[in-house]
């Protein structure tokens, strides 16, 4: 079957996890970037190719993001220069994102856009973290200097807001360790479970990310944890937040790279890149719900995510039945719950939902994970030639989304994909809910979650309403073990509370 010479193609993907290596000042970001690439690059089966990369995104690092994650070794000023230049490459684009663990979906759906277009030619995205290392090196009192500049400014790319409201802020509402536990508690309130049984549901979806990672020679955890074992308290499994015991929180420690590389079919037959390296992108779709959490309609959906896939899907002229393995966003339980709700994956449904073994046991680097799912997709459908995979992206606190559906079956006529800004404009066109800020009086727990310190739960944070006029508003309470304790011992899911002012803050206490 004849094809459009201009339709892009996913050629290359390289994927690197180290869990033994020493810290060193060879060994930055950009040389971790760069030996991804490396690896990229050889898997197309061509040779001398890096030096055509003409457009290349690097994936923002943690430590330039988080001063949680800030390394004392210091830090590259442009970092797809710096990995251009190992790879002889003089690209026309230098791209590096703005954090979101959308970003490496939202850059092949960009980059196809272009090659269909005749705009890029060869287009390489890749990430990497060593925060596993740079603890080590910090630990032990190393001597390691990351400090590099090659030269001029990349461009910046993506949505730079912060993900969370000044009225989530100021009740210190500001990490994905709180949020995504108080998505966690509206998705049990509308499956109407109770504490216990969400935990054993929570404990069986995340058993079969752990049964991929154990499988996965790539996985940072490959111990293959049972439902019982997630979901079970213990000294090596503590709460985080609740309802999150460590295990099912993304395990960002780790030291891992990625990189994937694209082209048109006309090139890749031009450098001589053999078919069965090639993978294409029968759809896409990019979409970003209501930015503000608090201010989210409902809390226990996600439009995007429900119109990213259909709009892959309906591109590809496939429906969700044609899909063989998917890989969704598992930061969290709520993350995947979420997904497979929108999508119309049943508990049950027997197909793969992470092809790596997820964030918490494959491994969460930073902006990066999704660089490794779209990999590790590549080489699913590579081996089962024919078949479709669908990997979902998601950014902040599951604000911002990205969809791509993938198979080595050409795809029928020139490449197009919708706007993304006309699925955005109906996205926006949804109704908010009001935020009260200065709420008074009485109302009615929507979610709650507790944050745990080393050895204790510390604070308590909610979402409500007010009897009064129906509005949300946000409040917590501070270090006061008796609530915390009775927090942790009875749902309050539904509960009745009186909500105030105090120093600032909107405190709460139970009726």
């Amino acid at each position: 079957m004849t094809i459009d010479p201009r339709t892009p193609v996913l050629v290359g993907c390289g994927q690197i996890t180290d869990t033994t290596g020493k810290p060193s000042s060879e060994r930055s970001n950009v040389a971790f970037c760069a030996e991804a690439a490396t690896l990229a690059l050889a898997d197309t089966g061509a040779a001398d190719l890096g030096h055509k990369v003409d457009a290349l995104a690097v994936l923002e690092f943690f430590p330039d993001i988080s001063p949680r994650f800030a390394s004392p070794f210091g830090r590259c000023s442009n970092p797809p220069k710096a990995v251009a230049n190992r790879l002889g490459a003089t690209p026309r684009q230098l791209l590096y994102t703005h954090s979101g663990g959308n970003m490496p979906q939202y850059l092949v759906n960009r980059f196809a856009e272009e090659i269909a277009n005749g705009e890029t030619e060869l287009a390489l995205v890749c990430g990497a973290e060593l925060l596993r290392s740079t603890q080590n090196a910090r630990k032990a009192g190393l001597k390691i200097d990351h400090n590099e500049d090659p030269g001029g400014e990349p461009v910046r790319i993506g949505d730079n807001r912060f993900g969370f409201s000044d009225e989530e802020a100021r009740h210190e509402l500001r990490a994905a360790i709180h949020f995504y536990p108080l998505l966690e508690n509206a998705v049990r309130g509308g499956l109407r479970r109770d504490v216990a049984s969400h935990m054993t549901a929570m404990g069986r979806l995340f058993e079969r990310l752990a049964a991929v990672a154990k499988a996965n020679p790539l996985a940072t955890r490959r111990d293959g944890y049972s439902a019982e074992r997630l979901a079970t308290i213990a000294d090596d499994n503590r709460w985080i937040c609740f309802p999150y015991p460590r295990l099912m929180n993304s395990n960002a420690i780790i030291d891992q790279a990625a990189a994937v590389l694209m082209t048109s079919v006309e090139k890749a037959r031009e450098w001589g890149i053999p078919q069965d390296r090639w993978v294409f992108l029968h759809g896409c779709a990019d979409g970003t719900d209501t930015w503000v959490v608090s201010e989210r309609e409902r809390l226990d959906a996600s439009p995007a995510i429900r119109g990213c896939a259909r709009i892959a899907l309906d591109m590809a002229g496939k429906t969700v039945a044609d899909v063989a393995a998917f890989d969704l966003y598992s930061c969290f339980p709520s993350a995947v719950e979420v997904a497979m709700k929108e999508i119309g994956l049943a508990d049950d449904d027997p197909r793969p939902i992470s092809v790596t073994g997820g964030l918490p046991f494959f491994g969460g680097p930073g902006n990066n994970y999704v660089t490794h799912s779209i990999a590790e997709m590549m080489n699913v459908v590579r081996k089962k030639p024919g078949s479709f995979g669908m990997v979902t992206a998601n950014g902040n606190y599951l604000t911002k989304h990205s969809a791509g559906l993938y198979s080595t079956e050409l795809t029928k006529g020139p490449w197009r994909r919708e706007d993304p800004k006309k699925f955005q404009a109906e996205l926006d066109a949804r109704p908010k809910q009001r935020v009260n800020t200065t709420p008074a009086g009485t109302g009615t727990i929507e979610t709650y979650c507790v944050a745990y310190g080393k050895d204790a739960p510390e604070k308590a944070y909610i979402f409500g309403h007010l009897d009064s006029s129906g509005d949300r508003f946000v409040a917590m309470a501070g270090n006061e073990p008796s609530l915390l304790a009775d927090m942790l011992a009875t749902d309050q899911l539904g509960r009745r509370v009186t909500v105030a002012q105090q120093s600032g803050k909107n405190v709460f206490q139970p009726l």
